[in-house]
């Protein structure tokens, strides 16, 4: 029987081999690999890696699709878990685990966060997401696409745009480019803070109103006495300071609270 795509789950289905083959290909599956697929749809990656990989985990929401992957893929091979990837614990997998997938575009963003928090278990991650998010992924500073989602992902992972998928490759075509973005989970991090809920909180702030300054984003948190301290200019705007700079005044922030909480 066909599936019909269905809107609600943001469905766009893989067709084109070789952009198929690119992926596999930039992926590098090896036979033990432990690896999760989210979203496997009509198996366009399942199969290919299934050439390579003895067992893969695979993480479907849509009950159809889950019941075409337990009668076409033997269970002693495909794991089949039948959740919300947003729900799911991945770190339960075990570890190093490496994450594939074509990304549901709706979802694609609280997805990326909700993994990120499983960074230190994983090996690396391949994903096909619209381009414009890719961009944002990888933007550097100063530039439009940089903003709090390129931080807090930087922040966890090494990233690298490394290949552009067309509407055409998809059945029904998206009405907007694709590309797969490769992410390494730092190893020897440059940066580390030491609260990184603050962390998330300080970036959250600072880009909540992007063309308003530090001095009054972070007005909750720092100081003129403050910024000259970290040698950061308060005139400039969240897009203009780099990850390592978040991270200093996450810790500067964190030091201060221990500070208060001593006197």
């Amino acid at each position: 029987m066909k599936h019909l795509p269905r809107k609600r789950f943001g469905q766009h289905f893989l067709t084109d081999r070789q952009v198929i083959a690119d992926i596999v290909a930039a992926i590098r599956p090896r036979p033990d690999d432990l690896m999760v697929e989210i979203g496997p749809g009509l198996g366009a990656l399942t199969r290919p890696l299934l050439q390579t990989l003895r067992h893969l985990h695979v993480v479907e929401l849509d009950r159809d699709i889950v019941t075409r992957l337990h009668r076409e893929y033997d269970p002693a091979r495909l794991a089949v878990h039948s959740c919300d990837a947003l729900k799911f614990d991945f770190g339960s997998l075990g570890c190093p685990l490496r994450v594939v997938g074509n990304l549901p575009y709706n979802i694609s963003t609280p997805l990326l966060f909700h993994l990120a928090s499983f960074s230190p278990r994983i090996e690396d991650m391949h994903f096909m997401l619209q381009q414009e998010v890719v961009e944002r992924m990888v933007a550097e500073p100063s530039t439009a696409a940089y903003g709090r989602l390129s931080v807090m992902l930087q922040y966890s992972f090494l990233m690298e745009n490394i290949l552009h998928v067309p509407p055409q490759a998809f059945s029904p075509p998206p009405r907007v480019e694709s590309a797969v973005v490769r992410m390494l989970p730092w190893r020897g991090r440059p940066f580390l803070a030491q609260d990184e809920a603050l962390l998330a909180k300080i970036v959250l702030a600072a880009f909540a109103m992007r063309r308003k300054t530090l001095r009054n984003t972070l007005q909750g948190y720092l100081e003129d006495a403050d910024f000259a301290c970290l040698g950061i200019d308060p005139g400039l705007r969240a897009e203009n300071i780099g990850v390592a700079d978040f991270v200093r005044i996450a810790n500067y922030c964190h030091a201060a609270r221990l500070g208060g909480e001593r006197t």
